[in-house]
């Protein structure tokens, strides 16, 4: 059996990074930059109002109550005629241009309207309630790295400098369950032996999160020729293909014994629980990654291998979940020759996190995923945990937050 960072440091090292493209700003959510950002102007591009007021010159409201003549009303996106001079005002909107002459904002709740006037109530500070042009960032200040994957707040940013990102595009995932048993998820009655698919829903759903784009090659049975043809499909016609089952010792378990048929196996087995049975290789230069057949298998086997390797392939700087520390709130027992994920729950006490078990552990057992913050990773050589044992744990329902060579060195 290979060990986990050996065989994480395989699958990186051997898939390709995806083609740089342009996309519109719309369609760039969760790609990585391929290219830094630098700004092409001032954000914001010119002096404004911060709120709704009187635009006035500082020196004027330095005492109230004051009355000061009333210039014009400016809207936002419009720009004001007049020059404010002293004892003189202009009544402004929140994000409006500041009048030629005017420092400071005196907000509309420290004033009173009068016919071509406005009464100030209140002593206001000059530059007061004033955003100066490039506050938040100044032409040719560099925005965005490299290897950064967009979010939410980094395409808000992206908008208000009017950039379209040069990114690696979204990756293609085909994605494959096995088995003469496994029925479509609907089914809605089970015969003798027979199970829904659990693993189809589980990866495609991942991998929709991630930003990846999902080809669904259904379930197929335990037969070597349809088997064959879908995996020369799924490689022909994505950048990766996700397989689960198969990739055991059994008689039946056929995707090991074809992918080595059609393509190339790397390696098969690492010393991790759950997920040991684990096949990763290519075929006519997609890779293939073999997850185990049991759903929380797949889930690991997903956290530890195709998600890193995507994100690794879209170019991302980081590409591994965050990890820290937590004591273990009970004990229990691991196989001191692998590198064992255990479900747990999460409780901060004291500003300290706790950790316990979430459920039962076996590898077919979902609900004690569902109901998992995290997975304790207990390293091998380690045995039992105890109570009150220092433990890490990966949060896997948090953005990535290390980049491989900080988890696998170089």
């Amino acid at each position: 059996m290979r060990p986990l960072a050996d065989a994480q440091k395989d699958v990186l090292d051997s898939v390709p990074l995806l083609p740089v493209v342009e996309v519109p700003l719309g369609e760039a959510l969760g790609l990585a930059l391929s290219r830094p950002v630098l700004a092409p102007h001032d954000v914001p591009p010119f002096t404004n109002s911060a709120m709704d007021g009187y635009a006035v010159q500082g020196a004027d409201v330095r005492w109230a109550p004051v009355t000061l003549r009333l210039l014009e009303d400016v809207p936002a996106g419009h720009v004001a005629r007049a020059r404010v001079v002293p004892g003189a005002s202009i009544k402004i909107m929140t994000g409006a241009p500041m009048p030629e002459g005017a420092d400071t904002v005196v907000k509309v709740e420290d004033t009173e309207p009068l016919p071509d006037a406005v009464r100030i109530l209140a002593a206001t500070q000059p530059g007061t309630a004033v955003r100066p042009a490039g506050g938040d960032l100044v032409a040719g200040e560099s925005v965005f790295n490299v290897g950064e994957r967009l979010t939410p707040r980094h395409i808000a940013v992206l908008a208000s400098l009017g950039v379209a990102p040069l990114v690696r595009r979204r990756p293609r995932v085909a994605v494959l369950s096995t088995g003469d048993e496994v029925l479509e998820p609907d089914t809605e009655t089970l015969g003798p032996g027979q199970i829904r698919d659990t693993n189809r829903p589980l990866l495609m759903g991942l991998l929709e999160r991630l930003g990846a784009e999902v080809c669904d090659l259904g379930i197929v049975g335990d037969d070597a020729r349809a088997l064959r043809e879908a995996l020369a499909l799924g490689a022909s016609e994505a950048d990766m293909v996700l397989t689960s089952g198969g990739v055991s010792k059994g008689e039946y378990d056929l995707v090991k014994a074809i992918l080595g048929e059609i393509g190339t196996v790397d390696f098969w087995q690492v010393a991790m629980q759950p997920a040991k049975p684990f096949a990763f290789g290519h075929i006519d230069g997609t890779p293939l990654l073999g997850l185990p057949g049991n759903p929380v298998s797949v889930m690991v086997a997903y956290e530890q291998f195709a998600r890193p390797a995507l994100l690794h392939m879209m170019g991302c700087n980081s590409v591994f979940r965050p990890m820290t520390g937590a004591i273990a709130a009970e004990g229990w027992r691991t196989h001191p020759g692998k590198t064992v994920f255990t479900r747990v729950v999460t409780e901060v006490r004291d500003g300290v996190t706790h950790v316990r078990s979430s459920g039962a552990q076996m590898s077919n057992v979902l609900s004690s995923l569902a109901r998992a913050d995290a997975f304790a990773v207990i390293p091998v050589g380690t045995g039992n945990v105890e109570v009150g044992d220092e433990v890490t744990i990966e949060l896997y329902r948090s953005p990535e937050a290390r980049s491989a060579s900080e988890v696998l060195g170089e």
